[in-house]
């Protein structure tokens, strides 16, 4: 049986999943009775929940004789390490684009990956019954994409198809027919990618995906780039240095067979499996055969440029709602985590009791942090910073993005002003259609971190910004925080509605009463730029005086309630994050009001 190797390429939301369920529907993937789920290749609960592509997973079908392994990969670019490894095991690409949005930055961002190790697309214009779509500009808009991220004549002249992945079918033509289903995809994958390139001696492997198994230990997925593999066979890991990092046996060998993975006698060079057995070997290494002595070379990934203190929970009510509370135990969580993930580096700070954990953006330490929580882990979190770099010369470099703002017209004077605030600098303004504009900046990362609900709240909800590293360029000086204060509670206990509701005017509250707060826990937004020491606890004084007015019930406003990505980009320097699985609350560093003041001084005199 011939075998093609494929990665399905999109930015968030354009649809890549629910093709890959149409296409395995349609193979013949599925029994006729089988109950499946939407969306079958997201599966982790944040996933589904986000409707988002986080770990790039594998899966094949068989079509006329050839078995097609398809990888789904991330869209977004905070997973791009995901990225970045598993175009190594393919040999084409089906960028997929929205017939009304057109190629978006994340597109930008894979597909220049995918052309740099020589890949040749095959373009689907996708969501084609879309009533605003446009798909004749969006071609050319991929064509020029294409040209501007320097493709060859080759990789230009690619193949275009039309269709809805929801609908299931594809065709040359915008406009049908709709009967054939999704097969001219399918035969085109087979017609226009090459086969797999198999190289000459023993058994070789890049480990590519790395996930653990109760059943079966650690399990490492990669293409076989030559030779061929057997259960119990002896193999060997070498690191990139070319050091010797194990030796060991084979126990099981996996093959991608629909959605599920089936054990096979054996597998050769081409194939996409996935093995077991080995306790050591990580993503980026090569699996060998014991006479081989060089590595094969691993695609580089891009450098982190968000980082992010982890410490453990030290508020009073530490260890009150989760099970993992310790130092030991969250840094064995964390070097696990990086084991399998190489866009992220966790560096251990001097008192043990913090990590610096940096990645590539906002989301994806969000999404960690989400993952530990709901396993039952408790940590406090500081705003992301982002991670500086000095040229020769001694200038200091900050990481700058393309950010891409669709907005109707009328709000975008606020957010070119917004932007402009945040040290950015537009370099693209045009109609997108439907009374909306597209604008495109450079803009500092710095100035990015909280400005997504400050634009939904600008723009009534209606703003989608899409963002993209661009470059390390010189530092842009100084940008301006947030501009109010924080109410703090100066007691702990439970928060009393009465007291609530006296301090409205201060400003917006973030917790409910009943909700148990400690002294230095932040419980509102004050309507000043200075902090306040309030007291929630205080309930009313009870007489035994009885008059018109004087029992009514409190009516309190709903109080302010933070997302986790919402409160990380919120909060300023000396504020944490503190993670439970079952809260969110916002704290100063420093508890203790006098702490605060020292450390307040100890601050003003190091800028003076």
């Amino acid at each position: 049986m011939t075998i093609r190797n494929i990665a399905i390429i999109a930015h968030v939301d354009h649809g890549k999943t629910t093709l890959v369920d149409g296409l395995l529907r349609q193979s013949g993937a599925f029994r006729d009775h089988q109950r499946v789920v939407e969306r079958v290749m997201d599966s982790s609960d944040i996933e589904k929940e986000r409707g988002i592509t986080i770990l790039a997973k594998a899966t094949s079908v068989e079509w006329k004789g050839t078995r097609i392994n398809i990888v789904d990969t991330p869209g977004h670019a905070d997973f791009g390490g995901e990225v970045e490894r598993i175009l190594s095991m393919v040999d084409g690409a089906i960028v997929l684009v929205d017939s009304a949005e057109g190629p978006m930055p994340q597109t930008k961002f894979v597909v220049g990956k995918a052309l740099k190790v020589g890949l040749r697309p095959i373009v689907a214009i996708n969501k084609i019954d879309r009533p605003d779509g446009r798909a004749d500009e969006v071609v050319n808009e991929v064509f020029d994409l294409f040209a501007n991220l320097d493709a060859t004549d080759e990789q230009l002249d690619f193949p275009i198809l039309y269709g809805s992945g929801r609908s299931g079918w594809m065709n040359y033509d915008p406009a049908g027919p709709t009967e054939d289903g999704l097969a001219p995809l399918l035969d085109l994958v087979v017609k226009h990618v090459p086969e797999p390139k198999v190289e000459e001696g023993p058994f070789r492997m890049i480990g590519t995906i790395l996930e653990a198994n109760p059943f079966l230990g650690r399990i490492i997925t990669g293409r076989v780039h030559s030779g061929s593999i057997k259960p119990n066979q002896a193999v060997k890991v070498l690191g990139q240095d070319g050091k010797l990092i194990e030796q060991g046996r084979i126990s099981k060998i996996l093959a991608f067979r629909g959605i599920e993975r089936q054990p096979i006698e054996e597998a050769h060079a081409g194939d996409i499996i996935a093995i077991a057995g080995l306790s050591k070997g990580t993503v980026a290494d090569t699996f060998c055969d014991p006479s081989v002595s060089e590595p094969m070379t691993a695609q580089p990934i891009d450098p982190p440029t968000v980082t992010m203190t982890f410490l453990v929970n030290d508020s009073p009510l530490a260890g009150t709602e989760g099970d993992k509370v310790t130092s030991r135990v969250i840094r064995d969580r964390l070097f696990k985590e990086a084991e399998g993930n190489v866009a992220l580096k966790i560096e251990e700070s001097s008192d043990k009791d913090s990590f610096y954990v940096s990645g590539r953006g906002e989301l994806q330490l969000a999404v960690l942090i989400e993952t530990m929580r709901r396993e039952g882990f408790e940590l406090a979190v500081s705003r992301p910073r982002v991670v500086m770099h000095k040229n020769e010369a001694g200038e200091l470099l900050e990481p700058v993005e393309e950010v891409v703002i669709d907005v109707d017209e009328e709000h975008s004077g606020v957010v070119v002003q917004k932007m402009s605030e945040r040290k950015a600098e537009m370099v693209e303004l045009r109609p997108s259609g439907g009374n909306r504009v597209r604008l495109v900046f450079f803009a500092p990362t710095r100035g990015l971190i909280g400005y997504q609900s400050e634009l939904l709240t600008d723009t009534r909800g209606t703003a989608i910004m899409n963002r993209l590293f661009h470059d390390y360029q010189p530092y842009k000086g100084e940008i301006g925080g947030r501009v109010n204060g924080v109410l703090l509670s100066n007691e702990s206990g439970e928060a009393v509605a009465y007291a609530l509701f006296n301090l409205e005017d201060r400003g917006p509250m973030i917790i409910e009463p009943g909700e148990k707060v400690y002294e230095g826990m932040i419980v509102g937004i004050h309507s000043r730029d200075n902090d306040l020491d309030v007291n929630v606890l205080k309930g009313k004084k009870l007489t035994n005086i009885r008059a018109a007015g004087k029992d009514e019930a409190v009516k309190l406003t709903p109080p302010i309630k933070f997302t986790l990505e919402r409160a990380l980009s919120w909060v300023q320097d000396d504020e944490l994050v503190e993670v439970t699985p079952k809260s969110l609350r916002l704290r100063k560093l420093y508890l203790d009001p006098n702490d605060r003041k020292r450390f307040e001084k100890q601050r003003a005199a190091g800028a003076a």
